[in-house]
């Protein structure tokens, strides 16, 4: 059984607010971290957030459901797993982002179960990307992603916590899962007004089964429904990341 990190915030510069945003007369999160706890594989979920005055809303709503959390750092996102980590100890943890309401349980369960066989220290689905974006699940050995720190971070680092374990070529031992087809130009994440529309139509389809609905159940409702999808374009992955990265990155000594 392992923890799972939950990073939410309210700051999001493309769509403020997000993870608060009504879907199906509750706040996206609130749905995301039910179809979470389905995972089998899970022990516990903790929400990491910041100590900004931005995210007291999120922090209320999270304290009203009784919801596991820790503030740290706004920026310093690898700040707040550390301190995550601190207060939940465990050996393993998988990182999950705010804005992916359509998160699989299954999924979750199938990435754990191989990350445990492989042996490695870092196993997610986005190295080679081929599934939907929205879709990202990320197992990482805590023994190493505690090496991260050593030696100082760049600001890519600091707010992309992962981006150092798969970038230090070499260091680390990481492992890509991949999908029996590749479906990575679909676009179910939610960064975007027009993200958010799309969601919401998924969720009222499936109204009252908002926390069980399937991957292959979605899939075969898109098929079927090919004009629903987000107007936004599915090659738009990973924006920040790519953005910072072109701007220039320098270690943080």
């Amino acid at each position: 059984m392992k923890l799972a990190i939950l990073q939410a915030r309210m700051s999001s510069t493309r769509l403020p607010g997000k993870v608060l945003q009504e879907i199906n007369g509750m706040p996206m999160i609130h749905w995301q971290l039910k179809r979470i706890s389905k995972a089998k594989s899970l022990s516990e979920v903790v929400v990491a957030t910041s100590t900004d005055i931005s995210d007291d809303p999120l922090v209320e709503f999270l304290s009203s459901q009784k919801v596991s959390f820790v503030r740290g750092s706004l920026d310093n996102v690898k700040e707040r797993f550390d301190l995550v980590l601190d207060k939940f100890p465990s050996q393993s943890f998988i990182r999950l982002t705010g804005d992916c309401p359509l998160v699989m349980p299954d999924l979750i369960d199938d990435l754990v179960h191989s990350f445990d066989e492989a042996e490695v220290d870092y196993l997610s689905n986005t190295i080679d990307p081929t599934y939907p974006d929205g879709l990202d699940i990320e197992v990482v050995a805590t023994k190493a992603f505690n090496q991260l720190g050593i030696g100082g971070l760049s600001r890519a680092e600091m707010e992309h916590v992962t981006y150092g374990l798969y970038s230090r070529v070499g260091q680390f031992r990481i492992q890509n899962f991949a999908n029996s087809e590749d479906l990575s130009h679909l676009r179910w994440t939610v960064d975007y007004e027009e993200d958010l529309d799309f969601v919401r139509q998924v969720f009222a389809h499936f109204k009252g089964r908002e926390t069980s609905f399937t991957y292959p159940e979605l899939l075969n409702y898109l098929i079927d429904n090919p004009e629903l999808k987000s107007r936004i374009d599915g090659s738009r992955r990973n924006e920040s990341l790519i953005s910072m990265l072109k701007e220039g990155d320098s270690l943080n000594e």
